[in-house]
């Protein structure tokens, strides 16, 4: 088997390689950017989560750390050694702020039982929703220009969408859409002609919109969150738990956005580093359970399916990771990314 450079050297199997790390992360390794440089990664995308989804200003905490020294340092590595910097998270609950409902509630989204909340998401129809949302993309974008031109605004984690008379028609995937469609045009109009948004299928967003066509500046990003880790997914009929869809299904759907958005710019957003997804999201990390074998063969099924964009959260993956559990396996992950 050849050196990690032999591979660099030759044509790679993924052509993104990257890794979404916390901004607590970050601050506790200050050399993640030569980690990932040596481990034949791209790219390092910034992430923040919160104790609750009731919590929002999550894009302000991304913005104070680009500002920041360690972020301008964190900035300046990552230039020095060739690795590109995205920036995704769920952003919804600050591009459209909460405290706009009292005004005008219609902006947001309304229940089964007819009544507007203003806790998660928004109304697709609403223009003067989509136009704030906008307006604070692009503000937010330039704060946070990514090295690549792939701009990450989710939609808020799992959450129901709009289900008011011009909304309801519509499925979760469709109104993503919509918005996403609307965001890109402000981002090409206002930021980079060239800027690129993510689709982010994921939970109640993986099926893919069936009345609403990506514009040519939406890409798909596949994250399957709840299929199984002990398991790969070539195994089709294995599944995490009773109820969840099978690995098959998986892909099946994979394939059916795939279709839809095109599996040039398509990226699949993995968990096989997610510390913090195998933790339960509480401190103190437990150990990874990585297993080399589930991950290649994984690597190997996006690859046949066309993926050529392969990304994996590595939330918690910090210094109290390595004094409890010793060096995580990143050169693994970079290895089977870079060959197959």
């Amino acid at each position: 088997m050849g050196t990690l450079n032999d591979m660099e050297k030759a044509t790679p199997a993924t052509n993104t390689r990257g890794i979404v790390l916390l901004i607590s992360d970050l601050l506790s390794i200050a050399d993640w950017p030569a980690r990932a440089k040596e481990a034949g990664l791209t790219t390092i995308a910034t992430h923040f989560i919160t104790q609750s989804r009731f919590e929002h200003h999550k894009m302000s905490h991304l913005v104070d750390f680009i500002a920041s020294k360690e972020g301008q340092h964190f900035q300046k590595n990552c230039l020095d050694l060739g690795i590109q910097i995205e920036h995704e998270t769920h952003a919804m609950s600050d591009l459209l702020p909460r405290s706009h409902f009292k005004g005008a509630p219609d902006m947001f989204r309304m229940d089964k039982e007819g009544r507007r909340n203003p806790d998660f998401n928004f109304c697709a129809h609403s223009e003067a929703a989509l136009s704030i949302i906008c307006e604070n993309a692009v503000s937010y974008a330039q704060d946070l220009m990514p090295t690549t031109r792939r701009y990450f605004f989710w939609i808020d984690d799992g959450c129901p969408m709009c289900h008011c008379r011009q909304c309801r028609i519509y499925s979760d995937s469709d109104q993503a859409l919509m918005l996403e469609n609307t965001m890109a045009q402000a981002l090409r109009r206002h930021v980079d002609p060239a800027a690129t948004l993510a689709h982010l299928a994921y939970l109640n967003t993986l099926p893919p919109p069936t009345q609403v066509k990506p514009d040519p500046g939406v890409f798909l990003e596949f994250a399957p969150f709840r299929r199984s880790w002990s398991h790969p997914l070539s195994q089709r009929e294995a599944r995490r738990e009773q109820g969840l869809l099978t690995h098959g299904q998986h892909l099946e759907l994979l394939d059916a956005n795939l279709q839809l958005f095109g599996k040039e710019s398509a990226q699949v957003l993995e968990y096989w580093l997610d510390v913090s997804l195998f933790s339960g999201h509480k401190q103190p990390p437990r150990k990874l359970p990585w297993n080399k074998e589930i991950f290649r063969d994984d690597v190997k099924t996006y690859h046949d399916h066309g993926v050529r964009h392969i990304t994996s959260f590595g939330a918690f993956m910090d210094a109290q990771y390595i004094q409890l559990h010793g060096e995580p396996p990143l050169r693994e992950y970079g290895a089977g990314l870079l060959a197959l």
